[in-house]
């Protein structure tokens, strides 16, 4: 079946519209065929039309970039999943010196480790910005004890990005652009902003007073590479799905990652407390999804006014990528990827988790309190309306996006579980309430797992 180009753009356009996105790119992989769409503008300042060849941040979806560099690594015998990383990384000191003991790789691409997980701090544009920004993990909070749960962990992985530049010998920049980008023959992917400005690259946008603007900062700190900060293409995007759906070679036949260490990475790794925002489980870097008993992979990327989507059918070789800048990136792509997957694979995308349609009677007050890790505090009320959760963003990150607190007014789903409402999006977010094995509280929303305070 051959993509049908100009009928995924004009529904690329007519959703996009309706979610006040301002620009995006599609790109299909589809019986070997790659497929582009492309809608909008890359800039509301400037007006220049978004091109299937624009660049956009993927953000998180550098993750799994990062997570095939290390097993890069494992496959020359360089490194070891299971092994202390203090085996290579003897200066680590973390701020539980059981932890920093006992750490492993596999902990940090499988979001266990329990460092705290928002760390942003800037540590500079030098070379040298990610053993500085390690240096900083020594001041990090334990979120978590090691392996008791799953929380979404970014500075895991600009740690991961500094193990793979102790084991190359360069920058984490290099390792991407040598050992992944090169042999693909990708034309337009990078990670520094100076690189991405030779091309058309998209500006984020963010919504004030219910419009679209550009958003204060293009890109995130360096020192947060390797866990977010590649710039690319749709196609080059699905360039590397493809490799791994290849088992891990290239379209001339070089060979990127061992078969075993593509097929590492899809397999189910840990089981996430929340099942109904990113997936059921995760692999290695991958995040894993079930819909309709068909085995997905993919990752989803959001920076400041970006956000990306990526999602890999290996049953049918199918590979589906979504880059946008802003509006609600969300909702179009729940909607028109449930269109292409039904159309090209037959397989039907899950609703998200929202309200029951008949009202769930749940005692809130075992859940009141708040739950602080760095960079966000959550608090738990009952108001007049009902239950509440307000969201602070705090510490570095605060002083970068300069917002004030969201109210999330909450609904009960079942019992420890509920659905919060964005109040600009309209989105619903879960928040699953639970305790671990010895007893502390969390609370797992935006696939965070946060501690609840003790007072």
């Amino acid at each position: 079946m051959t993509i049908d180009v100009e009928h995924w753009t004009r529904r690329l356009a007519e959703i996009a519209e309706r979610h006040d996105v301002p620009g995006a790119t599609l790109g299909i992989l589809h019986e070997g065929e790659i497929g582009e769409a492309a809608y909008g503008v890359l800039n509301l300042r400037t007006g220049v039309d978004v091109t299937t060849d624009s660049l956009f941040q993927i953000g998180s979806i550098s993750k799994v970039w990062t997570t095939t560099l290390v097993m890069q690594l494992v496959d020359e015998g360089k490194l070891q999943l299971d092994a202390p990383l203090v085996d290579v990384l003897p200066e680590l000191r973390l701020s539980d010196p059981g932890v920093t003991a006992k750490v492993t790789m596999r902990h940090l691409l499988t979001h266990t480790s329990g460092i705290d997980g928002d760390i942003f701090t800037d540590t500079g544009r030098g070379d040298d910005c990610l053993e500085k920004y390690v240096t900083g993990l020594a001041d990090a909070a334990q979120n978590h004890p090691l392996e008791a749960t799953w929380s979404y962990c970014n500075s895991g992985f600009s740690l991961a990005g500094r193990v793979v530049e102790k084991l190359t010998g360069g920058t984490w920049d290099a390792a991407v652009r040598e050992k992944i980008v090169t042999p693909l023959g990708l034309e337009r992917t990078m990670t520094l902003p100076e690189e991405a400005l030779l091309h058309r690259a998209a500006a984020g946008h963010v919504t004030h007073d219910g419009k679209q603007t550009v958003a204060p900062v293009w890109a995130i700190p360096r020192s947060a590479g390797p866990a977010g900060s590649i710039i690319s293409t749709v196609a080059d995007l699905l360039e590397f799905a493809r490799m791994h759906l290849a088992g891990g070679v290239a379209p001339d036949g070089t060979r990127v990652l061992s078969e075993a260490s593509a097929a590492a990475m899809a397999e189910h790794q840990v089981e996430l407390p929340d099942k109904h925002t990113l997936g059921d489980s995760w692999g290695l870097g991958w995040e894993r999804a079930l819909w309709d008993g068909h085995r997905l992979i993919g990752h989803d990327g959001n920076t400041i006014g970006q956000a990306a989507f990526l999602r890999i059918l290996p049953e049918q070789n199918v590979a589906v990528a979504l880059l946008t800048n802003g509006g609600n990136g969300a909702k179009l792509y729940e909607e028109l990827y449930r269109e292409v997957f039904a159309e090209l694979a037959g397989v039907p995308v899950p609703h998200p988790l929202g309200p029951p349609s008949t009202p769930v009677d749940v005692d809130v007050d075992p859940y009141v309190g708040t739950y602080e890790r760095a960079s966000i505090r959550q608090e738990i009320n009952v108001g007049a309306n009902g239950p509440v959760m307000r969201l602070s963003i705090t510490g570095a990150m605060a002083e970068l996006l300069q917002e004030e607190p969201v109210d999330y007014p909450m609904v009960a789903v079942a019992p420890d579980l509920f659905v919060c409402q964005d109040p600009e999006t309209g989105n619903w977010v879960p928040a699953t309430f639970y305790e671990l094995p010895t007893g502390e509280k969390y609370v797992h929303f935006g696939a965070r797992a946060t501690p609840r305070c003790a007072s």
